[in-house]
């Protein structure tokens, strides 16, 4: 599923390709895609005639403004965007499609289905499902060591299924969580309340700076992720942990393991993170 680094790629690609194009008709092939309002003709109404003036994210959901409506979208497992010319055939598994007047049409294609859409009014749409129960973001002034601290204090988890809960901190999935552990020298399954002062610190700035190393690098294509353009991310180049089973460590020779922790596959060093 795409993480933050991926859809804040999608975001900006989208916000420069998409911005100032007005929509002249909505095709729906895959009602059920769409959450708010589940009607495809209704939603069709909506946005016809309504201009793109900007495209931005919160936590892994896009937000594509069409005023005085916003777009929110999950991509889920396998949704993309992508610009086309109405002349090019329309490939298999796209679901929706914004033609716009100029003759250019974004489409949604999802293999997986299990995208969602949801269109609200805008300025509302912070305070209603799917965003209302977020939690801050980590690349914002919001999220602050002190704020994440406390946080923390107030848990009884274990640190790797708190780092993946939404409502907790946004944004964050398998992926990063994993590398931000490793770069923190964390072991997955610590509980939350036996971390000391000196290790939220490092967990704090290693979120972060993993984060930045992931947008900077446009995000990570380790199954089907492409942005905007159908360019993959490159920062699976940098990964240190995730999906490195058996792979010796790159700080201490140590073979990577696997293992489940909260649901979900988790990639650790036993010797850097004890």
């Amino acid at each position: 599923m795409p993480e933050l680094p991926e859809v804040e790629t999608v975001k900006r690609t989208l916000q420069k390709l998409i911005t100032g194009k007005t929509v002249e008709e909505v095709k729906v092939s895959l009602p059920r895609i769409l959450q708010e309002p589940p009607d495809p003709q209704l939603f069709g109404e909506m946005l016809k005639g309504r201009k793109v003036t900007g495209v931005e994210r919160r936590g892994k959901f896009l937000r594509i403004f069409f005023d005085p409506w916003v777009l929110v979208s999950h991509l889920r497992m396998e949704g993309r965007y992508s610009l086309e010319s109405a002349e090019t055939p329309v490939a298999k598994h796209t679901h929706v499609i914004f033609r716009f007047t100029d003759g250019t049409e974004l489409r949604y294609r999802d293999v997986r289905q299990f995208g969602t859409m949801h269109l609200w009014p805008k300025g509302e749409e912070l305070n209603l499902p799917p965003l209302r129960k977020l939690g801050p973001e980590p690349l914002s002034e919001a999220f602050t060591l002190a704020g994440f601290a406390a946080g923390l204090a107030k848990r009884k988890t274990n640190i790797k299924a708190l780092l993946l809960n939404q409502e907790f901190l946004c944004g964050l999935g398998n992926i990063y969580v994993d590398e931000a552990l490793f770069t923190a020298g964390i072991h997955p399954e610590r509980r939350v309340q036996s971390l000391d002062s000196d290790e939220v610190k490092r967990l704090y700035k290693s979120i972060r700076s993993t984060l930045v190393k992931a947008v900077e690098a446009g995000g990570s294509s380790v199954r089907s992720y492409v942005d905007g353009n159908g360019e993959m991310g490159m920062f699976q180049l940098q990964i240190q942990v995730y999906g490195k089973k058996g792979e010796p460590c790159l700080h201490c020779g140590h073979p990577i393991e696997r293992r489940v922790v909260a649901g979900r596959g988790t990639h650790f060093c036993p010797e850097c993170q004890q």
